[in-house]
């Protein structure tokens, strides 16, 4: 029977926020999927924008090329929910990096958690 524990994401420090990189070709590791082809992960990613002005975070799941990228626009002192759970498999090997970067460095803050669903 599959089980679904809820983690926090991987690249966060005990759940706390993770403060993105500039998009500048260096990008911030949100989380990293599952390394077990069986398993997934439905993914919650929420972005909080510090700063008075617009951010444009990109998020790249799984590589750079820009069918691996989305554009997300954060309003000032707002917090969106950037991913809604999109589901990502296992790869077999080193897992699957999701990582953002936003217009600004230090501006934008992401937070979130990831249902693990083990198929073993």
């Amino acid at each position: 029977m599959a089980t679904i524990p809820r983690n926090i994401l991987s690249g966060s420090t005990n759940g706390r926020p993770l403060a993105l990189a500039a998009d500048s070709g260096t990008f911030t590791t949100v989380h990293t999927g599952p390394t077990t082809a069986a398993d997934h992960i439905e993914l919650f990613v929420y972005l909080s924008n510090i700063s008075t002005s617009q951010e444009i975070v990109t998020i790249a799941i799984g590589g750079t090329a820009d069918g691996d990228k989305m554009k997300i626009k954060v309003p000032p002192e707002s917090t969106v929910l950037a991913l809604p759970g999109i589901t990502i498999k296992g790869d077999g090997g080193s897992g699957i990096a999701i990582t953002a970067a936003s217009t600004t460095s230090g501006k934008v803050n992401a937070t979130g958690y990831i249902n693990l669903i083990d198929a073993s």
